[in-house]
C-alpha cells in the first residue's frame, strides 16, 4: 500500500476537530511521518502539531531542536518543544529512563481525545521482539508494539509500522527531505543498537525476510495475547467481575497458568503494575495458607493480600502517620494524608461543634468505644469486625473525636464513614 494511503487511514481514526500530533525526534522516520502527515492533513483537514522532546542527554541535542524548527516552519506545522530530566538512577538504565520521561512528556502535551503518532518502523520491530525473546518475555513482550492502542484516554498509532526502513529512506529521498542522525545511534554499547548493527544484518544476509518474519511473528504473537485477554476476561467473569477481589474458591479451579494469566489481567484492570514472575509464583503458592494467615505479597506499584476465602488486588498502601492529627473548625470537607475528602459530619446540635469544643481527627490507636443509637457502647475493633472491614483499611481510618468521646470513623480514602455515634450524621459538604 502507498505510504500516502498508510497516512489517510490512520488520519481517518481522528475525529474531525481533534488535534493529530506526530512525535518529532528529528530522524528520519519521524521526519517522514510529520511531512506525510502535513500532506494528509491538507487534504482531509485536521489540526496537527509536532511535539519534539528534548532530552539533554547529548550535546546535539539542540541540533535535533534547530531541524525540528526549521522542518515545522518549512511545513508550516506547529512544533511543542518539552525540555524533561532523564533520571540516570531509577534502576531502569538510561533507554528506559529515556522513554519514561518521554512519555511523561506526551501525557502533559497531549490532551485526551487527541491522537499521537509514533515514527516506529518494520526494523524496530524486529529489534523489539528479539529483545523481548532475549529476555524471556512471555506472549505479550513478543507482541512487541501495537500498531495502535488506547494510553490514557489518548490514542496512540504507529502507522508505519508495516514498512521497512529502507522504504522510508527512498520515500524521504523522492522528498528532498533532510533529518538528524542521532550519533548514539551508531553505538553498539545499548542493546538496541547492538542488534540493529550487527545482529540483524547478519541474519538478513542469510535471511532477506528476517524483518518481515520477526515482524509477522510479533502481529501473531499479539493475536494470541488478544486471545489471551478475552479468556482472562471470561474467567474473571466466572468470578463474579471484580478485579480487585477474586475467589479463592473459584481460583483454585482454575489451571496454574490461568491462575497466572487472571491476575496479570486484573492488574492491568486495575492500573497496578505486573507483578515479577517470582512474585506471581510465591503469591499463588500461599492461596492455600491457614484460614487466619496473614497473607501480603507486594512489588513496586502492587500488593495482593489474602482475606477470609479471597484474593485482594491493591495499589501500594499509606496508613496514617501515628503523629498526624487535626483540629476543624467546622465539619466540612477534612484534609487528610490521602488528599481532601469532600464528605461531612453533623453533630447533635446540628451545626459542626458541640459546645464550645472542636472537632479533632487522629488516626486509630486501638480501645476506642462509641455509643450506638440502641447498642450502648461498642468497642470499635469489634464494629469493624461486624462490618467486614478488611485488615489493611483498619490500618488508615480516621477516628472524629469530640471532646473525649470517640464520635465517628472515617475511611478517607473511599471517603465513606464506617461508624457514627448516636446523634451524629454524614452530611453533605
Amino acid at each position: 500500500m502507498p505510504l500516502q494511503a498508510l497516512i489517510d487511514d490512520a488520519l481517518a481514526q481522528t475525529a474531525p476537530g481533534r488535534c493529530v500530533w506526530v512525535a518529532l525526534s528529528g530522524g528520519l522516520d519521524s521526519s517522514l511521518l510529520l511531512s506525510l502527515a502535513a500532506d494528509a492533513c491538507r487534504r482531509h483537514p485536521r489540526p496537527l502539531r509536532a511535539l519534539h522532546v528534548h532530552h539533554g542527554l547529548q550535546a546535539a541535542a539542540d541540533d535535533f531542536e534547530g531541524h525540528c524548527r526549521e522542518l515545522c516552519e518549512r511545513l508550516g506545522v506547529a512544533l511543542r518543544v518539552a525540555r524533561v530530566e532523564v533520571d540516570r538512577v531509577n534502576g531502569q538504565g538510561l533507554e528506559g529512563a529515556a522513554r519514561e520521561a518521554r512519555y511523561a512528556a506526551f501525557l502533559r502535551h497531549v490532551t485526551a481525545g487527541e491522537s499521537l503518532w509514533l515514527a516506529q518502523h518494520r526494523d524496530d520491530q524486529a529489534e523489539t521482539l528479539m529483545l523481548a525473546a532475549l529476555r524471556g518475555s512471555g506472549v505479550r513482550g513478543l507482541a512487541g508494539m501495537p500498531a495502535a492502542r488506547d494510553w490514557q484516554g489518548r490514542r496512540l498509532l504507529r502507522p508505519l509500522l508495516d514498512i521497512p526502513r529502507a522504504r522510508l529512506e527512498a520515500a524521504a529521498a523522492r522528498r528532498g527531505l533532510a533529518w538528524t542522525e542521532d550519533p548514539s545511534n551508531a553505538e553498539c554499547d545499548q542493546d538496541r543498537n547492538y542488534l540493529r548493527h550487527a545482529v540483524l544484518p547478519r541474519l538478513a544476509e542469510r535471511w532477506p525476510q528476517a524483518g518481515r518474519s520477526l515482524s509477522r511473528s510479533a502481529a501473531l504473537c499479539a493475536e494470541a495475547d488478544g486471545l489471551l485477554a478475552e479468556l482472562a476476561g471470561l474467567d474473571l467473569a466466572g468470578l463474579g467481575g471484580d478485579p480487585g477481589r477474586l475467589s479463592l474458591d473459584g481460583l483454585s479451579r482454575l489451571s496454574a497458568p490461568r491462575r497466572r494469566l487472571l491476575v496479570r489481567h486484573c492488574c492491568e484492570r486495575l492500573g497496578l503494575a505486573l507483578p515479577p514472575a517470582r512474585r506471581l509464583e510465591s503469591l499463588l503458592a500461599q492461596l492455600g495458607a491457614r484460614v487466619d494467615a496473614e497473607v501480603r505479597v507486594a512489588w513496586d506499584g502492587g500488593e495482593a493480600r489474602v482475606w477470609r476465602g479471597h484474593l485482594y488486588l491493591l495499589a501500594p498502601m499509606q496508613v496514617l502517620p501515628s503523629t498526624w492529627e487535626v483540629e476543624w473548625d467546622e465539619c466540612g470537607p477534612l484534609v487528610t494524608p490521602f488528599g481532601r475528602s469532600t464528605t461531612a459530619l453533623v453533630g447533635p446540635g446540628g451545626g459542626s461543634e458541640t459546645g464550645e469544643q472542636r472537632l479533632r481527627a487522629t488516626p486509630r490507636r486501638g480501645g476506642e468505644r462509641l455509643r450506638l443509637a440502641g447498642r450502648g457502647r461498642r468497642d470499635l475493633k469489634r464494629l469493624l469486625q461486624e462490618l467486614e472491614v478488611p485488615p489493611w483499611r483498619r490500618e488508615r481510618l480516621v477516628v472524629v473525636w469530640s471532646g473525649a468521646a470517640p464520635v465517628a470513623v472515617l475511611d478517607p480514602v473511599d471517603e465513606q464513614w464506617l461508624v457514627l455515634s448516636e446523634g451524629w450524621r454524614a452530611s453533605p459538604p
